[in-house]
């Protein structure tokens, strides 16, 4: 493994920010896009004898992919599966999952992140502590759990549909609901009510 190791390092040195050229229609913001993901390491991993490969595993529920580097020694590197659950069981879905996974696969790999935004810093000025119920304080194991849903939500940027399938499986009671809705931004709580109105109507 040692060549591979050797490449990656001189590759990662090269690597370019993540551009976020992919437009939001509906809040008219940009973001990261696959191909942004892509560009800004293909080049840098080519020079270095190293091929990008994204492997899938069959998953009844989503969709499994795995960042995979290959280098031309024949050594190759694996990242560790991410699981993405589909919003919707048909192709429409199962391909947005199958994007979020291989753009979040791709930059966590590679260690890279979005330009000029490092997660917390863009939901910065949007977070509010819980106010409906005072008395209700996690404890930090629960904190930890709460804080993951969350960040699991932000890291579904503006798939609002996969975001309500996901909080309907974290069976949460009232108060917990309530914790992390007072955590999120302004704009993904009204996305993620949108959503859920519109998945009962159907």
């Amino acid at each position: 493994m040692k060549q591979i190791y050797a490449a990656f390092v001189k590759a990662q040195k090269a690597f370019n920010p993540a551009l976020k050229s992919s437009v939001n229609p509906h809040f008219r913001s940009k973001y990261v896009g696959l191909d942004g993901c892509v560009e800004a390491v293909i080049d840098a991993l080519n020079d270095n004898g190293i091929a990008l490969i994204q492997e899938t595993s069959e998953c009844e529920n989503g969709v499994i992919v795995e960042t995979v580097f290959i280098h031309e020694s024949g050594e190759s590197m694996k990242c560790g599966k991410l699981h993405v659950p589909a919003s919707k069981m048909d192709a429409q879905g199962y391909g947005s999952a199958l994007t979020y996974a291989r753009r979040y696969s791709l930059m966590a790999a590679c260690g890279i992140a979005p330009e000029d935004d490092d997660g917390n810093a863009a939901v910065k000025g949007a977070v509010h502590k819980p106010t409906e119920n005072p008395t209700f304080k996690p404890d930090a194991e629960e904190q930890k759990f709460l804080q993951g849903i969350v960040d699991t939500i932000l890291g579904l940027d503006t798939d609002f549909d996969a975001s309500v399938v996901y909080l309907e499986k974290q069976k949460l009671d009232a108060d917990e609901k309530t914790y992390i809705w007072n955590l999120l931004p302004s704009n993904i709580r009204s996305g993620i009510k949108k959503a859920g109105q519109s998945k009962k109507e159907q």
